[in-house]
């Protein structure tokens, strides 16, 4: 059976929000949660980017059961890895061992910030598979110094270290990335339900790990309102993630996605409240060998109407799968 979770999506609700939606989507029996970890929104009409690691403070202490997540953070630009480290430790800490740190190559919609350019895609992997690194020794435990071709450490060390580190995600679209998953992960991060990703995967010794993708959907029981919305609000996401990593700002995400009709994401994204529409979006990821599937309700005043009705509609139809 597929584990269903919920998205806290920063770009579309506040920190306050945000906390009392993943509460909802615990009661709801929504399987786990993740975070996106923004320092903006795609589209200005989202109007949000809260800071993802306060908010995941807070939500450790508002929840019991669900699972949290970082989906995802990126280690090598705004965050030092050895920051990221004692973050990670810290609400595996707080969340009593429901914590996974997901981790990716980032985005220049949020790296930008800092000022260190954004450099090709083969370096930024570099950068990532040289963080995770500094990221493992530190989990575990004792002095850490590092020097490498990207980063340096001096004498780390963190000083609350959970029972068990919190198990690491990496975000995987090509074979490069795969082999750092595979060689570094203890689970796979996908956005695309690929069979070649988790194939790749395996052969670099992600062999029956857990494998979590994500799928955006727009519940709305008036179904024109629904696309308009998605339209609204995610037509960006249609570009892909090859072209959506290189955006420098959400003027450029407006430029881009342009030319997307709303039929386009009607035909790319499940709206209105058939259950069936809702249950096909995810079937892919259930083939292709996805073990969690991530649900993003697109709208951030719209998550109370869906959580109430994926409760009793939609996860009962999704368990089946």
């Amino acid at each position: 059976m597929v584990r269903i979770g919920y998205t806290m999506m920063t770009e579309q609700a506040g920190p306050r929000e945000l906390v009392s939606h993943v509460v909802r989507a615990e009661n709801a029996g929504f399987d786990f949660s993740v975070i996106s970890d923004h320092s903006f929104p795609w589209l200005e009409s989202q109007g949000h980017a809260s800071y993802a690691w306060s908010v995941l403070g807070a939500a450790a202490q508002a929840t019991s059961r669900i699972p949290l997540m970082t989906y995802v953070t990126c280690p090598t630009f705004r965050y030092h890895p050895a920051v990221v480290a004692q973050k990670a430790a810290t609400m595996q800490i707080l969340s009593q061992g429901r914590f996974r740190l997901g981790l990716g190559s980032g985005e220049n919609l949020n790296e930008h910030i800092v000022g260190a350019g954004w450099p090709a895609a083969h370096v930024r992997l570099e950068m990532l598979e040289e963080a995770v690194g500094i990221i493992h020794s530190l989990f575990a435990g004792g002095y850490v110094s590092h020097h490498g071709a990207h980063f340096d450490v001096e004498n780390a060390r963190l000083w609350d270290l959970p029972d068990d580190p919190p198990p690491i995600g990496i975000a995987v679209s090509g074979d490069r990335s795969c082999e750092i998953a595979g060689r570094y992960g203890d689970l796979l991060i996908a956005t695309e339900p690929k069979q070649e990703l988790l194939t790749a995967f395996g052969a670099y010794g992600g062999a029956g790990k857990p494998r979590i993708g994500q799928v955006p959907v727009c519940y709305d029981p008036d179904r024109d309102a629904a696309v308009a919305r998605a339209h609204d609000q995610f037509r960006w996401s249609l570009a892909g993630w090859k072209v959506n990593a290189e955006l420098p700002g959400p003027a450029a995400f407006e430029q881009a996605a342009q030319h997307t009709r709303p039929d386009d994401v009607d035909a790319a994204v499940a709206c209105g409240d058939d259950v069936d529409a809702f249950v096909a979006a995810v079937r892919p990821y259930a083939e292709a060998g996805f073990t969690e599937v991530a649900l993003i309700q697109i709208g951030g005043e719209h998550q109370t109407p869906f959580l109430e009705w994926a409760e009793t509609k939609l996860l009962p139809a999704l368990r089946d799968l």
